[in-house]
């Protein structure tokens, strides 16, 4: 698994957004952590210049620098940023650099200012119009992340992949969803992908199109689909909602749900029970079953029958 494996922490989907910046004359510092790749049209231009699809501050003719704060959509571990300067190519920064620092509860951007910040990527050069990846090495839990670029120019998205940390006292002895990927859920396996990623299944809020689901090609064979999911945490899980919501003509037939208890899923002998046995799905839906397992699960599998698209999966229950 390499670090784009990982959830984009920083990502809007996840509740990222940037918090402070010291320019923003060109374009808005909050297009840097839309989920969507950036997009480029020729003939847009406002009264500032060229409309870009991304962050851009004016010319600097001071000594200096400039940089954007970045509130970690789901705090964790970062293993790995991407600064993507897609369209940016006269006017990209030459190099830039990386930071994070862990603040807790809902710091100001003066607060911010005044904290300890570690070096997550060091002053490194960059190109135009591509996506400048840098692995990280640096293991400590990160709630906000700092772009510094030198000394001034245009990116156009940031991505920081990661391993999810969420607070345990935002878990403890409350009902959560545990597969949610803002919690540390992960997606670890899946048949198909081929129209939508499987990891849209444990994302947040609801989907508001058929493209921001999960979604199979048209099986042909006797088999069927599924995908993995590594819960945020071990639990029991009570309550199951699958969400067929906006999928009309393409939705599973049916689906099961499967949980394990081992540490990982390596090896052929791992040993799954049943959370909930095959049961008809209808389109357009959100199903939600009551599950009566109080075994303990870190890993659910859920089969659709024979294939189709699945808008989201929650696996309600308490931390063990």
């Amino acid at each position: 698994m390499t670090f784009t494996d990982l959830p984009d922490l920083a990502s809007r989907a996840l509740g990222g957004g940037v918090v402070d910046a010291n320019d923003e004359f060109f374009a808005a510092r909050d297009n840097l952590v839309n989920p969507e790749p950036s997009s480029f049209e020729t003939w847009t231009y406002g009264p500032k210049g060229k409309v870009y699809d991304g962050w851009e501050t004016r010319r600097r003719r001071t000594p200096g620098h400039d940089w954007a704060v970045v509130r970690l959509g789901a705090p964790g571990v970062v293993r790995g940023v991407i600064v993507d300067t897609a369209h940016f190519t006269g006017n990209y920064p030459p190099q830039v650099s990386v930071e994070g620092c862990e603040v807790g509860d809902h710091p100001s951007p003066d607060e911010l200012a005044a904290a300890s910040w570690t070096e997550l990527v060091p002053r490194s050069p960059v190109r135009g119009d591509t996506r400048n990846p840098f692995a990280v090495s640096a293991g400590a839990r990160c709630t906000h992340v700092r772009l510094n670029i030198y000394p001034d120019g245009g990116v156009a998205r940031l991505r920081v992949h990661g391993t999810v940390v969420p607070d345990p006292r935002l878990l403890h002895g409350l009902t959560v969803d545990l597969a949610a990927a803002e919690l540390g859920g992960l997606v670890v396996g899946c048949s198909d992908m081929f129209y939508g990623s499987p990891g849209n299944l444990i994302l947040p809020d609801r989907a508001r199109q058929m493209s921001e689901g999960w979604e199979t090609a048209r099986r042909r064979d006797e088999g069927n689909d599924w995908v993995t999911i590594r819960l945020a945490a071990p639990g029991r899980i009570r309550l199951a909602e699958l969400d067929t919501t906006h999928f009309k003509g393409n939705a599973p037939g049916a689906a099961s749900l499967r949980a394990t208890a081992s540490a990982s899923l390596d090896g052929d002998d791992v040993a799954w029970f049943d959370l909930l046995p095959r049961t008809r799905l209808q389109p357009d839906t959100r199903h939600r079953f009551r599950l009566d397992s109080p075994a303990e699960a870190t890993h659910v599998r859920l089969d659709i029958f024979p294939d189709g698209g699945m808008a989201r999966l929650r696996l309600w229950g308490e931390t063990t």
